[in-house]
């Protein structure tokens, strides 16, 4: 079996950051999220990364991030592009937006050929979910008649911020940590210790405890996830290209509980007591600037994370 490789989703980077141009250094010597995502999936085991992003900011995230990186990790590239479409299909007028996560992840089917993790370029996961989805990824090849997934799950309390709302995917599991169900929550707000989500603009709430486990696009796959999302995205064009032709995704759970619905496949869903730290608002930088410091202080990682 090959090595498992990680996909990183970066192709909505130049839309946030204004063509990576306006990055934000977290660490000391200019260390972005992804260096601190990188150094935790090298230790882990992966030597390989698959950066899908688009054409349009090609030579910006190289010069930002791919240059530097090559130099510890092997780096190859996929580019997620509106036009990659089965053919037949033709992207609609007036479309812009991508067509989403499991999209994305579709663009790394020539370069990836066996077990792979999927993550957000953006997002801090810590070095317990890396080290978990690889050893499961090594260790859990596809059983006849059923496929081998995985997902990292997080405490939702740890994965909220003081300064807004986020989105996540609230996971159910049986009782041998399966994954039985994952529902988006578009709008979620801390609340105490807990957590509260809303579907009606604040209307009214409903409570969410801090102990419930979410995804956080942490998920590992075999080679057969890509060719089932493949081989299911004609149907998808067909229905949102009548629906909902300029903002419809293709969204990678979507695809995941299909599978687990048709009996296709199962999702061990592992654990991960880390804290996800991220930049979803202008004021999450100095908390995650603070908590690099003090994990950095604490010994997790060095100071200058490549000694370069």
């Amino acid at each position: 079996m090959n090595k498992p490789v990680l996909v990183v989703m970066a192709a909505g980077m130049g839309s946030r950051y204004g063509g990576l141009k306006q990055i934000d250094p977290v660490g000391n010597h200019g260390q972005l999220i992804i260096d601190y995502s990188i150094y935790d999936a090298r230790r882990a085991g992966f030597e390989t990364v698959v950066f899908v992003i688009k054409h349009e900011i090609e030579e910006s995230f190289k010069s930002a991030i791919g240059d530097r990186l090559s130099k510890v990790i092997n780096v190859k590239y996929a580019y997620q592009q509106l036009d990659d479409l089965p053919e037949g299909y033709s992207v609609p007028e007036g479309r812009e937006k991508p067509w989403g996560t499991c999209h994305a992840i579709l663009a790394a089917r020539k370069v990836v050929d066996g077990p792979f993790a999927v993550v957000n370029a953006d997002d801090y996961y810590g070095p317990e979910g890396f080290q978990k989805i690889y050893d499961y990824l090594e260790s859990h090849p596809d059983q006849p008649g059923c496929y081998e997934y995985a997902m990292v799950g997080y405490l939702l309390g740890n994965t909220v911020t003081e300064n807004g709302h986020v989105a996540r995917g609230v996971c159910e599991e049986d009782g041998e940590n399966y994954l039985t169900r994952v529902t988006e929550r578009t709008r979620i707000e801390k609340d105490g210790a807990d957590a509260r989500f809303t579907e009606d603009d604040g209307a009214s709430w409903t409570h969410l405890s801090g102990n419930t486990i979410v995804s956080m696009n942490l998920w590992g796959f075999t080679r057969s996830f890509l060719d089932e999302a493949q081989t299911r995205f004609p149907a998808f064009l067909d229905k949102t290209l009548k629906e909902n032709p300029l903002k419809g995704e293709y969204f990678l759970p979507s695809v995941v509980t299909q599978l687990l619905e048709e009996g296709k496949a199962r999702v061990k869903v592992l654990r991960s007591a880390d804290k996800w730290y991220g930049v979803t608002y202008r004021e999450d930088k100095p908390v995650v600037v603070k908590a690099i410091a003090d994990m950095t202080a604490q010994g997790l990682y060095p100071d200058n994370l490549w000694g370069v």
